[in-house]
């Protein structure tokens, strides 16, 4: 006996949905059977509510739509349903109420308690396939949206133990609740825009919209009318009426990020919105009312940019109710691990690569950086090095960290005399003792020196790399290097 085909809108190579019929006749269930199997469909049945509900209690039940008859003996199909819907346990999959004697209070009541779709008996053949074919591809898209919604939030997941991150989580959920405006300031990269998601997200407006403005990425002349619209013709381009971002976010939040990058006639407009709660597009004179909390970002030190005359002062008291200052990594170095992990891991699920781990040194060589591009600057290291790798990330995969030259600059040719480490190194080393031989610390130093100079060399004068490769500190490894008074580019000196 041949497989049937899936139906339509199946891929050849899914496997074919389940629906599980419940009804107490017989012949029913087969008629029902005989019609879905020849569209390619899989089928299983159910003579009780009680019965249906034990097969939906399994784990990993493979049922994907069920066709309730509302007559049954014992429970009914609409208390099934209820169930269903209230009982934690039982999946929450798609129903069809189908019934022999039907009432519209059996109807609104099945729609009610969420049921996809309701007719009555005899079942029409054509009425059937259509119905279960647009519950299971509307229960598809419910599925897709969900799933991209997880992505989403899993994109903009804040992820830290420290003390600092602690501190964070706690101000969010102090203030998110509230109506204040928050400003958010950080150096570039520690993720001013999730924790204003994070604000948006727990907060009463977060079924409203979220609406996103980089401040710095409009020119300032298109800035008013990006933010409050603008009439058909109000201007030479202007060709439809077009709502700006402020109507766009009404109900929601306006997040503006680069505040301290606006410049200071769009600030004036921005704070008469603010304080009157009423916008008007460019080229109208009729206010708009809009109900929108505004959370703004910046990099910038904005009391001194008011000091210095770039930022009114009262747009900056009015927008700063809650400031909230995000940590640069360097203040975190102990989430360094938890953010690796979790980066290569989001890597390997978007690419639909295999699961990788990271080898421990790369932790450790990782909390030695300098991060001055904070977590987005980690997370683009990550993400190279899982390109290079295979199932384990190690050393050798870590791109060369661009803010450590291979020599720093106080490590030139000069840099001993403005050192402050003495030297190691006896001064009568380059000559020979009066015995005409190195004494045993001159042959030591020298060797070490040597040593130093060659790895340097293999390793194309890389600091990092020749810390990890001799098993030093690279701090260490820096003062080994201004007391040998070694340069970049040299070769050995005398071999001992």
């Amino acid at each position: 006996m041949t497989e049937p085909c899936p139906p339509q809108d199946q891929p050849l190579t899914a496997v074919a949905p389940m629906v599980l019929v419940v009804d107490d006749e017989k012949n029913i269930r087969r008629t029902v059977e005989m019609v879905l199997t020849g569209e390619g469909y899989r089928v299983t049945g159910a003579a009780s509510a009680e019965e249906a509900l034990g097969l939906l209690a399994r784990p990993n039940s493979p049922v994907d739509l069920i066709l309730l008859d509302v007559k049954l003996p014992g429970m009914s199909g609409l208390e099934m349903l209820e169930r269903m819907r209230t009982e934690e346990g039982l999946p929450q999959l798609p129903v069809i109420v189908i019934s022999g004697h039907a009432t519209v209070h059996d109807a609104v009541t099945a729609i009610k308690l969420g049921a996809s779709d309701f007719f009555e008996k005899p079942l029409n053949r054509e009425r059937v396939l259509v119905s279960v074919r647009n519950v299971l591809k509307t229960a598809r898209l419910v599925r897709t949206v969900e799933d991209m919604r997880e992505q989403f939030e899993a994109r903009y997941e804040m992820i830290g133990t420290s003390p600092s991150m602690q501190k964070l989580y706690r101000e969010i959920d102090r203030v998110a609740p509230t109506k204040a405006s928050v400003l958010i300031t950080g150096e570039s990269g520690t993720g001013k825009e999730l924790v204003s998601r994070a604000l948006h997200r727990l907060s009463p407006r977060a079924e409203s919209p979220f609406v996103k403005v980089n401040c710095a990425a409009i020119p300032r002349e298109l800035i008013e009318s990006e933010l409050f619209g603008h009439e058909r013709g109000s201007f030479t381009g202007a060709q439809t009426r077009k709502r700006g971002f402020f109507e766009q976010a009404h109900g929601g939040t306006l997040f503006l990020d680069e505040i301290g990058d606006m410049d200071l006639t769009a600030q004036a407009k921005v704070l008469r919105a603010l304080q009157s709660g009423e916008i008007s597009r460019v080229g109208s004179e009729h206010l708009i009312h809009v109900d929108v909390r505004v959370l703004a970002a910046t990099n910038k030190d904005l009391s001194k940019e008011v000091a210095d005359g770039r930022f009114r002062e009262d747009l900056y008291f009015r927008l700063a109710v809650f400031p909230i200052r995000c940590p640069a990594l360097r203040e975190r170095i102990e989430d360094i691990r938890l953010l690796s992990d979790s980066f290569v891991t989001a890597f390997c699920k978007e690419n639909g690569l295999r699961p990788m781990s990271i080898d421990t040194p790369v932790y450790d060589a990782l909390r030695r950086r300098k991060w001055p591009g904070n977590v987005r600057e980690l997370k683009n290291v990550i993400e190279r090095a899982a390109i290079l790798s295979g199932d384990l990330i190690t050393i050798a995969d870590l791109p060369e960290d661009p803010h450590d030259s291979p020599f720093d600059d106080d490590l030139g040719e000069n840099s001993a005399s403005s050192s402050s480490y003495a030297s190691p190194i006896s001064p009568s080393m380059a000559s020979k003792s009066e015995e005409g031989r190195l004494t045993l610390r001159e042959f030591r130093e020298q060797a070490e020196r040597n040593y130093i100079v060659e790895t340097l060399r293999a390793l194309d004068w890389n600091i990092s790399r020749t810390a990890i490769a001799l098993g030093v500190e690279r701090t260490n490894l820096h003062k080994k290097i201004r007391a040998y008074e070694i340069t970049r580019g040299e070769s050995k000196r005398n071999e001992p």
